[in-house]
């Protein structure tokens, strides 16, 4: 069986971190089946209107397709010139690939809208069912709500045509529900990296980790500064490391400083998922801390590397942080934050590491999640959309 998986978010370009949970369930269902992925971007800096790349990695074949974006003036002409560009990458990509790996049994979107609506138009052009999988908050929140009219008929259009709705927590499958966009979906989890490191023993219970796209308002970095800032006060002088990048990293470097936390807080940057796993294998504990989660690949991962995680109650980490592997808190709870952090240091030892991991190693491993995926195609392919 060929599947064709056409991600919204996919690593590579400017930020290595962006989508690597697809590329994981991509690796994870090429172990039983053929996967060829369609990753299509724009690029402000390249010179050429249009460029195609092919690449294998660890067995999952990828051609990298991207586009000049439009420079217009008005928003609704720049966004038109935009679909279109957008359209005809996937459409140079897509011959590509017939032409070196044969025409897909099925198509995998990856994301609303346009992922899934090259989707939609392939199935229509040829008949090739697609399953879609949604990873976004943007349901979590009134984001998609405040999308243009158009833009939200045109989503529950292609969703509500597809053979399958896949989604990586009920709580962002009910979010779907609620708008519309789908009537029933299955939950795939995200694959956890039971393998890609080894188990180490407990990391210093001063030391704490916070892996994150640098975007305040929904991973609210800022309130773990300021949990910070008063443990300290309380006389516990803990340490953070921060990974990630966004637009608000020099508000939070500022903050930090404003709070004099310079000497218990370093900002690392975007690095990729091989070197975040490595500093987690290195840290104490690692804290989620965010407003909403889909599914929180990061409390994950912390807990497949053996560390206890305190996040918040968003939507994600529920399905995995209990009294055992961690702790719980209210999203936008500083001072219960604070008490979480102080409670961890100085409990540290009552956190098995090979208990914590044998917690989540059934149903989230590559092999699970591989099979799960292949047998939602083969169900799709024998029934059709």
């Amino acid at each position: 069986m060929h599947v064709a998986f056409l991600p919204k978010w996919y690593p590579g370009g400017t930020d290595p971190q962006l989508g690597v949970f697809i590329r994981k369930q991509a690796l994870a269902l090429a172990e039983l089946a053929r996967v060829s992925v369609v990753v299509v971007r724009s690029r402000k800096d390249q010179t050429e209107a249009f460029a195609v790349e092919l690449q294998e990695q660890d067995g999952v074949w990828e051609v990298h397709a991207s586009y000049r974006p439009s420079n217009a003036g008005l928003p609704v002409l720049r966004r038109g010139v935009n679909a279109l560009r957008y359209r005809k990458a996937v459409d140079q990509a897509w011959r590509l690939m017939v032409e070196e790996r044969g025409t897909p049994d099925t198509l995998h979107a990856h994301v609303l809208v346009r992922a899934v609506w090259a989707a939609y138009r392939i199935h229509r052009r040829l008949g090739i069912p697609y399953v879609v999988s949604e990873h976004s908050s943007a349901f979590l929140d009134d984001t998609f709500d405040r999308r243009p009219a158009p833009v939200k008929w045109v989503a529950r259009w292609v969703m509500r045509r597809a053979a399958r709705c896949l989604v990586v927590s009920p709580h962002l499958g009910d979010a779907l529900v609620r708008r519309g966009l789908c009537g029933a979906y299955t939950v795939v989890p995200n694959v956890l990296p039971m393998n890609d490191l080894p188990l180490r023993p407990r990391g210093p219970s001063d030391r704490f980790l916070m892996v994150a796209d640098l975007v305040d308002r929904i991973k609210n970095i800022s309130g773990v500064l300021r949990a910070l800032r008063i443990t300290s006060d309380k006389g516990v002088t803990l340490q953070l490391d921060v990974v990630g990048g966004g637009p608000d990293r020099e508000m939070l470097m500022a903050l930090a400083e404003r709070l004099g936390l310079n000497a218990q807080v370093t900002f690392h940057g975007r690095k990729d998922n091989a070197e975040v796993l490595a500093l987690m294998a290195d840290t104490g504990t690692v804290v989620v801390n965010s407003t909403m989660e889909t599914f929180s690949v990061v409390t994950g991962e912390a807990l497949c590397a053996g560390k206890p995680v305190i996040a918040t109650r968003c939507g994600g980490p529920e399905a995995f942080v209990h009294a055992g592997n961690g702790m719980l808190v209210d999203v936008g709870d500083d001072e219960g934050l604070a008490d979480a952090m102080v409670h961890m240091h100085r409990e540290h030892e009552r956190y098995d590491p090979t208990a914590i991991r044998q917690g989540v190693a059934e149903g989230f491993s590559a092999t699970a999640i591989g099979r799960q995926l292949h047998r939602i195609h083969s169900e799709v392919l024998a029934h059709g959309a």
